[in-house]
Parts: C-alpha cells; structure tokens; sequence
C-alpha cells in the first residue's frame, strides 16, 4: 500500500507562496508578449501597406511625371502612336519658346501681384475675425459663425454674375484690384473658420499667466500666443495662395482683355483651336507655373513645425 502524498504546507499569513510566485512569473512575460503581438503588427502586414503606399504614391506621382516628362519631348513624339516614358534624345526647346513669351511674363506679374495682395488682405481679415470670435463673446457671435459656414455652401458659379456688376459698376473689371477682391472674398470664410480652430486650439491660460508676470494683454498675445498660431497661418496662407494662384473660372470672367490675363488663363490660350495644339510647350508652360508653388511650399514648411514650440518659451 502506496503512502499518501503529503500536500504543502501553507504559507504563513502574510508571506507570498513561493511556487504562486513562481507560476506567476513564469506566465508573465507570456501575457505580456502575447498582448504586446496583438498591438503591434506583423513584418508580412507592414510589408504590405508599404506596398500599398508606394503604389498610391506612384498613382499620384505619375501625372506630375508624365507632365514634365512631355515637356521635354519634341511634337512629333507626343503625336506618336507608341508613347515615349523616358524623355530619351528630349528637347528644351519648348521651355524656351514658354519663357521668350512676352505674354507669359506679363501673366506672371498680374497672377504675382493678385496673390500677394490676396494673402495679405485674407490673413489680415481672417486673423482679426478669428481672434474675435475665440476669444470674445459679443451679440451675433454665434450667428457670425453659422454665416461663415453657409456663405461656403454657396457654388462659385451663382455668384459670377452679381460679382461682375458689382466690380463693373466700380470699375474695377480687367484690374488686378477687381480680381484680388473677389477671390479674397471667396477664400475668406474657409480661412476664418481654418484660424478659429487654430486660436481656439491656444489656452488662453498662456496669455493670463504671461499677464500675471506683467506682461500687458497684448504684449502676452504676440509674444505667447501669436507664435504658437503660425502653422496656422501659414496653413491659410499656403490654402490662399493655391487657390489665387490657380483660379481659373474667375478669372476669365473678370480678366477679359488678353493683356490682363493671370497665368491659367495664359495656359489655356495656349490650346488652339483651330489648328493643332503644342502640346510639349502646354506641358511646358505648366511645369513653369507650378514652380512658385512648390518654392512657397518650400519655403514656408519649416515655419508651419518651428511656430508648434516657439511661444512657448518666450517673455
């Protein structure tokens, strides 16, 4: 007759049992991995949305690529039946009869000077607006805001006519100050409402802190809370500029004397049609004018992530 197993003792009230302890910590680093996996994805998975961003990417690429890949080739090869995807033996002729265009450059100075005078006027008014109805609390705030929002559900198209008698009656048709208003006009409530989230997104905290330290009411804002409101204007300013710089249904509408046209315009007096169109130096012209926005782009990215932390150490 086999003896009995002699079960374990129990451990003393208030002393951790060894082998609990023991398969708990064995068991540990199991739910710890096993939690960890479903978190974080597999090498197969991320392997596979890579693929499938570089395949969007390439779909995005492309016509960008086939645009200046045209601007490089001579007529001939354009009308070919059998398309060229390598600009093999190409040509800058077509970049040079864009810019010995006299009429190209006097459209790069109207489209210059509307987007200049349109990104200073917009920022300027939509700032003020969006400061105003963030920070203050006034009578018809909230049906400002609500105007702001059906004013954009208005199609651009319903308002041409009204628009061309108001700036015919002021005589401001064919004037880079006619069309400067209109599309100041036409960005603004979508800039004012991009700000109001921006100032609304900054503490006022910041600002009463900073006046606690003696800083007046608006010496705190421009040196606490405006540079935290950079990349949002910058972000309105970049949104500005492309939709001055490419506008086209606008502007021909107002801009109807040839000398007066911005560069879009330009662009698509280039299509004859009555003969046939050059295609490589419509390619080409097009690459031109989509140069300044990628400079602008350029130039104002590093501003949108240096303003995020700039107010926040200074006074």
């Amino acid at each position: 007759m086999s003896a009995l197993a002699t079960p374990p003792a129990p451990a003393p009230h208030g002393v951790p049992d060894p082998a609990a302890t023991d398969a708990v910590a064995r068991t540990a680093p199991r739910r710890r991995a096993s939690s960890d996996s479903g978190r974080t994805q597999s090498p197969l998975a991320r392997r596979l949305l890579g693929l499938v961003a570089v395949l969007v990417a390439l779909v995005w690429v492309f016509p960008v690529y086939w645009m200046i890949n045209s601007a490089f080739l001579p007529l001939n090869k354009l009308q070919a039946p059998d398309p060229t995807f390598l600009p093999l033996g190409g040509t800058w002729s077509n970049f040079r009869r864009v810019v010995n265009d006299d009429s190209f450059w006097a459209s790069m100075r109207v489209s210059l000077s509307v987007v200049v005078i349109v990104l200073v006027a917009a920022l300027l008014f939509a700032f003020l607006a969006a400061l105003a109805v963030s920070r203050f609390r006034f009578k018809g705030r909230k049906s400002f805001i609500l105007t702001i929002l059906v004013v954009q559900m208005i199609p651009a198209e319903g308002l041409f006519i009204s628009q061309y008698q108001l700036l015919d009656g002021w005589n401001l048709v064919n004037r880079v100050g006619g069309l400067a208003l209109v599309y100041t006009a036409a960005i603004l409530p979508f800039t004012i409402w991009m700000l109001r989230g921006f100032v609304a997104g900054v503490p006022i905290e910041l600002e009463e802190a900073a006046m606690v330290d003696g800083l007046s009411r608006t010496a705190a804002f421009f040196r606490i809370t405006f540079p935290l409101l950079a990349p949002g204007l910058v972000a309105s300013g970049v949104y500005g500029f492309l939709q001055a710089w490419n506008e086209y249904t606008l502007a021909l509408v107002v801009m109807t004397d040839p000398a007066q046209r911005t560069l879009p315009l330009w662009l698509q007096g280039l299509v004859e049609a009555n003969r046939a169109t050059d295609w490589g130096v419509v390619m080409a012209g097009a690459a031109i004018i989509a140069v300044p926005v990628i400079v602008f782009f350029l130039f104002v990215q590093g501003k949108m992530t240096s303003g995020l932390v700039a107010g926040a150490v200074k006074g």
